[in-house]
């Protein structure tokens, strides 16, 4: 069974948003995302900000770029539940951390962290319907 048929077949809420809808919240959270935590990253490089301040973007963003290859690859909803856990604490970290050194970062977060706020709790969801609920 494909990845999407595999999907499809999961029990869902009624408010679960469509594939396309899905994906377009990505392409516009993406490009956000690569400038805000690049600007971390080469601030950490050129070490005018603490490794420690760029750790929560960091651990985000592997945590992010893992979850696809765990839902869709190993099928796993509860890791998939996890993942999405640590990505949503993450950016709450992220936020608080990065406030004193570049508001406009922890201001840029928030479409991301609105939209992860949703999706974890969709995953959650997901994840109790088929799994929780045996």
């Amino acid at each position: 069974m494909s990845w999407m048929q595999w999907y499809e077949s999961l029990q869902k809420p009624a408010w679960t948003p469509d594939p396309g809808t899905i994906s377009v919240i990505w392409q516009i959270l993406y490009p956000i995302i690569l400038f805000s935590f690049g600007y971390i990253l080469v601030k950490a490089i050129q070490g005018k900000i603490s490794w420690s301040v760029a750790l929560p973007f960091v651990i985000n963003l592997v945590a992010n770029l893992l979850f696809t290859p765990i839902l869709f690859g190993i099928r796993s909803l509860i890791f998939a539940s996890v993942d999405m856990v640590v990505v949503l604490a993450t950016i709450v970290w992220g936020m608080l951390i990065i406030w004193r050194y570049h508001r406009w970062v922890a201001i840029a977060q928030i479409p991301y962290l609105i939209w992860v706020g949703i999706a974890t709790i969709l995953q959650l969801t997901i994840t109790q319907m088929n799994i929780l609920s045996l």
